[in-house]
């Protein structure tokens, strides 16, 4: 069997990338990277240029056009599909059932989540500390004395919490929030990740299927922000001995991260994928030379393996 350090096999760096300094790399114990407002890079215009360029009206309008056809927005509908009342041991509450469906075509891929009224009212909380001018014309249902488990209250509350939900899908600033994203999509994930670091994987693929797809739909405009939920999708199908559909998760991650070689998470991924393309008999030749040209440009000790960096996010 071909070793490590032999050319032939996947893991060889080649003689460019060893004895170089080596440093431990860092792995933060927080979610996913925030959402940018703008595609990395941008700066107002096309190759840099500033709004003061001396662009012709006519290049400035044809590259808009372009612009707008790439970062094209996905366009989500919020529906409260129903609610139910739960009884604790100590608390009483009603429990909304969101569906969250792609507009404008046939979606196989609709979200369906769960949220107390308390999850809206945080949500609603913290969106008022960063945009309080931007929902001012907002209306939040609020509470009533008494009734807030009669059938007719919880039937007006479910239509508020679709509108509320939809007015704030209409603003930009909060769409592309962290707050309205982690309203979204930050239980489930740490549902997921909570599974993951357990061994529970079959659990942990199963709600990452489910999340990741809204996850994509809420990012479009920070194309990286799946990144870490594709990783754990790749982990869970290889500790599932489901090599195929891993090396398909790894595809997804990876160009997720076109351009965007200082990602924590692109050495790793670029290393798991090349140990998995050899044991699948795939062509590992090209991910070895991007897994080497990084190293070459960004030498760095080996650090964490993709594992190592899954099972450390949602921590908190």
């Amino acid at each position: 069997m071909a070793s490590a350090e032999h050319p032939g096999s996947p893991g060889w760096t080649g003689s460019m990338t060893q004895g170089m300094a080596r440093t431990k790399q860092e792995a933060p114990t927080t979610g996913p990277d925030l959402p940018r407002p703008e595609p990395e890079g941008y700066l107002g215009g096309p190759s840099g240029q500033s709004s003061n360029s001396s662009m012709t009206t006519r290049e400035l309008q044809e590259y808009w056009r372009s612009e707008k056809g790439h970062w094209k927005p996905v366009k989500l509908l919020f529906e409260i599909a129903s609610a139910r009342i739960e009884q604790r041991r100590v608390s009483k509450f009603v429990m909304y059932q969101i569906v969250v469906i792609q507009t404008g075509s046939f979606d196989s891929n609709k979200a369906v989540l769960e949220r107390r009224y308390s999850d809206f009212e945080k949500l609603q909380k913290s969106l008022l500390k960063s945009y309080r001018e931007e929902i001012e014309d907002v209306v939040f249902p609020g509470k009533r004395l008494t009734g807030n488990f009669s059938e007719e209250m919880i039937g007006e509350r479910r239509l508020a919490l679709r509108e509320y939900l939809r007015l704030l899908y209409a603003i930009r600033a909060v769409r592309r929030s962290r707050e309205l994203l982690d309203f979204l999509t930050r239980p489930e994930l740490r549902e997921a990740f909570g599974c993951l670091r357990a061994g529970q994987y079959a659990r942990a693929l199963d709600t990452l299927l489910r999340v990741v797809p809204l996850l994509e739909r809420l990012t479009v405009h920070c194309p990286a922000a799946p990144v870490p939920a594709l990783c754990a999708v790749f982990v869970c199908y290889r500790d599932l001995e489901r090599p195929a559909e891993a090396f398909a998760a790894g595809e997804r991650a990876l160009r997720c991260l076109q351009a965007r070689e200082s990602h924590r998470y692109y050495v790793p991924l670029l290393e798991a994928m090349v140990r998995l393309a050899y044991s699948l008999g795939k062509d590992f030749a090209s991910l070895q030379g991007r897994l080497e040209e990084s190293q070459l440009h960004r030498p760095s000790h080996r650090g964490f393996s993709l594992k190592e960096l899954s099972v450390r996010e949602y921590l908190s």
